[in-house]
């Protein structure tokens, strides 16, 4: 259940948060993938809200790219303490709202299935594809996860 008292904060494309104190972490995405992983031993955990597949070696190696901020936000749970086989993985996102052929929102999930799977972290719960945007609330002290699809006006 998520409280009034706990720390809030909203997470921005292309970035990723977790830290040790309970935190209520609140994000928007279209075709963007969000990877919210959780410790089940030490009850801490973080999330990332990529929008792209690929980072393609040119520019910097941003959590704007999937396979960054994946590798980031694993990386950023074991400086916490974590252990790989304590964590577990929910997946949103990947809505394909645009008629287009380079399907990003496929691409976005692939990349998070793909390097879950390589770390070893079990995907626990996941809501992903689709045409309809998704408001997501992950309470890194429970792993609980509230999520909405968003209707157009």
């Amino acid at each position: 259940m998520l409280t009034e008292t706990i720390n809030k904060h909203y997470l921005f494309p292309s970035t990723l948060f977790a830290e040790r104190d309970a935190h209520v972490i609140d994000t928007i995405l279209g075709s963007c993938v969000a990877v919210c992983l959780f410790d089940t031993k030490l009850k801490i955990g973080g999330m990332n809200h990529y929008m792209l597949p690929l980072w393609n070696g040119e520019g910097l190696a941003s959590p704007k790219f999937g396979n960054i901020a994946n590798e980031k936000l694993v990386e950023k749970m074991i400086r916490m303490g974590s252990h790989p086989q304590n964590l577990v993985a929910k997946l949103f996102g990947g809505a394909n709202q645009i008629n287009s052929s380079i399907n990003i929102g496929d691409r976005n999930i692939q990349i998070a299935k793909e390097q879950l799977h390589a770390f070893g972290i079990k995907t626990i719960k996941e809501s992903l594809g689709g045409s309809i945007g998704r408001k997501i609330r992950f309470n890194s002290s429970t792993g609980e996860v509230l999520m909405k699809f968003l209707t157009k006006p």
